[in-house]
């Protein structure tokens, strides 16, 4: 396949992205001071998980109604994706692993 190195290994792959997408949202969290899970409150009166979804919605309008898929896009969009499971308290798998 054009475009594809098949001598990749997926899961070696499936964890460098995961590091990675972890180290951006801890460093995201340090730098907005954990305004997703505990906002200030100032101007929305949302529950937490509501303002999440609104982020993410926000950030699929932005990827449909563009030409091309950003990067950063994508990845604010799994950081989004990420604080909400950690919202609804779905940190855990197991009971949807088959």
């Amino acid at each position: 396949m054009e475009g594809i190195d098949m001598t990749r290994n997926t899961q070696n792959d499936i964890i460098e992205v995961l590091d990675n997408l972890k180290n951006f949202l801890l460093e995201k969290n340090k730098k907005y001071g954990d305004s997703a899970l505990n906002p200030i409150m100032i101007f929305s009166g949302d529950a937490v998980e509501m303002q999440i979804r609104n982020r993410i919605d926000d950030k699929l309008s932005r990827i449909k109604n563009s030409d091309e898929l950003r990067k950063n896009d994508t990845v604010d969009l799994l950081g989004y994706l990420v604080l909400l499971l950690i919202a609804k308290e779905w940190a855990d798998f197991d009971d949807i692993l088959e």
